[in-house]
């Protein structure tokens, strides 16, 4: 086993996984950041700063990351070493470089190269500068094994340092790895309503840093209904499928029956929905989500605010195109089916502890949803300064509209206090340097978002799934008890795939494509 083990670190840092993590994040993550985020009103189009001075925007391009530098009192940079961090209390970041495109009554100018900011890096990273390739760049040398080790020594590092934190003011920070639900995912479990149980199924449905709950519930009388983010109340299934695009009751069976004794209950709720709401096809159906959503208003705006409901806010994982309205209508489907084979003992209800429906979000997810954040800002502060100088008849140029200390100040403000975007707290932690083990444990720590102060007696047990994942004996007393947990040893944390490379594999090993056609009677896949 000790062979086994040794084996495995000679190829691994025992911070691997947020190495990994955060060079994804620098790599690709960062760009796809900036290419999805638009500054203006709603039907600007993603990578565009909308201006209100007449004419003028400003196009996004192309965002690099160089490697940390320390700059001296009398002007002069070298590149800084993690350990000159340490001693002079300063932070081991690097400037990010962006590309700005003025773009002037619909003429592209001379793309600008501008510095934004100050990104921290990760000691070990790819970015870091005792990183082996980055460090025989910069000697200009080429090294074994063991020279690389006296190259550390010399430049007063550890070699067997796992890596895997940050340096800012001087402080080693780790951000801890957060356990949450699988997104994107289709869970049933029963819910207790005024003392009865009913049937619901939910799903996280994620894109691009907007995380929205929705779910489909059946109620008492059989009625089947959906909760989304934005209506005040509960929508009926057969409405909100008929505003997708399903036109013909042949069309909604076939999307949610699968089973003969599922039939009475979905041709019921076809019948309330023509008979109770007046919804019989889909120009009507969103008359009607016009009505829940901006009831008094005028038509046209109620039309619009239910458009962007179905567009925006239902299911952003499956797009944002209109033309993916009739995915989102079969996806319904599949979750009513779910409720229903539920509700009639076909299924079981989901078990939210077995690890399969978890996952972990490590460095790299951490920073990216704070850059997002702090990125937005900066975007919308751009925004304000051309028109500040547009207003004061200054000339428009994006290198002084620029303020940089907006995105660094943001970044390392959240990581000196752990105060991260969407109100948690404690995600990045002083580094415990008590011992070697102790940072090799504190790197490899994963925290649960469930409350302390609650029993959650199921979330604090082992679980079976949790074997050769987590260590089961590693865990704080108290109320932090199971609630705290470290990875073992080996275990080694997957680091993602394109989803199109997923479904290609998945269609090489035969299964078929969904033919919309299939339940629409169209020639459209």
């Amino acid at each position: 086993m000790r062979e086994l083990v040794n084996a495995f670190f000679d190829e691994r840092s025992a911070a691997q996984h947020h190495i990994s993590s955060y060079n994804d994040f620098v790599d690709n993550w960062i760009q796809s950041v900036v290419d999805n985020i638009s500054v203006g009103d709603d039907e600007v189009p993603d990578g565009i700063i909308q201006t209100d001075v007449e004419g003028y925007k400003i196009k996004m391009g192309s965002i690099r990351v160089g490697r940390p530098q320390r700059k001296e009192a009398d002007g002069s940079t070298d590149y800084l070493t993690p350990m000159e961090a340490r001693l002079r209390d300063m932070t081991y970041d690097a400037p990010i470089f962006m590309e700005f495109i003025p773009v002037l009554e619909g003429i592209e100018h001379e793309p600008e190269e501008v510095n934004i900011g100050n990104l921290p890096i990760m000691v070990g990273s790819s970015r870091c500068n005792i990183e082996k390739d980055n460090l025989e760049e910069l000697q200009n040398a080429s090294y074994t094994h063991e020279e690389y080790y006296q190259e550390l020594q010399r430049l007063q590092e550890d070699p067997l340092d796992p890596g895997g934190y940050f340096i800012a003011n001087g402080s080693e920070r780790v951000l801890v790895s957060l356990e949450d639900l699988a997104p994107n995912k289709v869970m049933v479990e029963f819910k207790k309503r005024y003392g009865r149980q009913v049937e619901v199924a939910k799903v996280f449905s994620q894109r691009n840093g907007y995380r929205a709950l929705i779910s489909v519930e059946k109620k008492r009388d059989g009625s089947l209904m959906v909760d989304v983010p934005n209506a005040s109340n509960q929508i009926p299934l057969i409405v909100f499928m008929r505003a997708l695009g399903l036109q013909t009751d042949e069309e909604l069976v076939k999307a949610i029956v699968t089973h003969p004794d599922m039939m009475p209950t979905v041709l019921a709720n076809i019948e309330d929905a023509r008979e109770e709401h007046d919804v019989a096809d889909r120009d009507e159906a969103i008359e009607f989500l016009g009505r829940k959503l901006a009831g008094g208003q005028a038509r046209e705006y109620r039309r619009q605010r239910a458009e962007s409901l179905m567009d925006r806010t239902l299911l952003p994982h499956l797009g944002h195109d209109p033309a993916e309205r009739l995915k989102k209508a079969v996806y319904l489907g599949r979750m009513a089916r779910s409720v229903l084979e539920l509700a009639q003992g076909r299924n079981e209800e989901d078990d939210k502890d077995h690890y399969a429906n978890k996952r972990i979000k490590l460095a790299g997810n951490l920073m990216e949803d704070l850059f997002r954040v702090s990125f937005t800002q900066l975007a919308k502060d751009i925004k304000y300064q051309i028109e500040r100088a547009h207003s004061r008849n200054r000339e428009l140029k994006v290198s002084t509209a620029v303020r940089s200390d907006v995105l660094s100040q943001r970044l390392l403000h959240a990581l000196s206090t752990g105060n991260w975007v969407g109100g948690r707290s404690g995600v990045s932690q002083l580094l415990d340097r008590t011992a070697a083990l102790a940072a090799y444990s504190h790197v490899r720590r994963v925290v649960s978002p469930l409350a302390r102060s609650q029993p959650h007696f199921e979330a604090r047990d082992l679980h079976p799934t949790q074997w050769g994942r987590l260590c089961p004996n590693e865990t704080p007393e108290g109320p932090n008890c199971g609630l705290v947990k470290n990875m073992a040893l080996t275990t080694e944390v997957s680091e993602g795939a394109e989803g199109e490379d997923i479904r290609h594999s998945l269609y090489d090993l035969g299964v078929e494509p969904l033919e919309v056609s299939e339940v629409t009677g169209g020639d459209d896949e």
